[in-house]
């Protein structure tokens, strides 16, 4: 009878990197060898992501998709790149918007936060926590201007819960919940139907 995953863990118990003292730093990340894609770094602490649901796939997909055609040529868009925050905080939004010159080049890992224009997290059953409360508040005091929270309703399609920031409190305002369509002015104009999620590009 084969081992089970639970004896397979016990039995290799320096799989995973041993913290030093004080914890990871976000430099570590492109330094660790062996890590899982999209770890990120919350507080000092790896994060592993967990196998990805076919909602968070699309969503992330309609999101870049729309906002790729319908930023502004200053604007770029990518999905999963982190944004180092500070020492020991480096988390990884599922899409984010950056002006065209904060590249530096192919080999590029992460973003300053005062760069990002908006960072989008599609809620998880093991990320709620994080996306709705963890991440939003770091995001805030770090600066980024623009916060978009999304969610599955129960026929998959996805409710965008909106915020821009506050920079005198360092905190997120709700500015709205979208359901259907999406139509904004801010970080720039544009409208994205919710309902297209399943519908492939032409």
């Amino acid at each position: 009878m084969s081992a089970a995953p639970e004896d397979r863990l016990e039995q290799e118990p320096n799989r995973w990197p041993v913290p030093p003292e004080g914890g990871w730093t976000a430099d570590d990340l492109d330094r660790i060898p062996g890590l899982p894609p999209h770890t990120e770094l919350i507080d000092g602490s790896l994060v592993f992501m967990s196998p990805q649901t076919a909602f968070h796939g699309r969503a992330m997909r309609l999101f870049e998709n729309a906002l790729l055609d319908q930023a502004p040529a200053h604007l770029d868009v990518l999905r999963e790149m982190t944004i180092k925050l500070d020492e020991k905080n480096r988390p990884e939004p599922d899409v984010l918007v950056f002006p065209v010159e904060a590249n530096t080049g192919h080999r590029q890992t992460w973003f300053r936060p005062e760069d990002v224009v908006l960072a989008i997290e599609v809620v998880s059953d093991d990320s709620v926590e994080r996306d709705r409360e963890v991440k939003p508040r770091k995001y805030a005091a770090a600066g980024v201007r623009h916060f978009w929270r999304v969610e599955a309703d129960d026929a998959g399609v996805p409710i965008v819960y909106v915020y821009e920031l506050d920079p005198s409190l360092e905190v997120y305002v709700p500015t709205g919940i979208h359901r259907d369509k999406l139509t904004l002015t801010a970080p720039f104009p544009l409208t994205i139907d919710l309902t297209a999620i399943n519908r492939r590009r032409p």
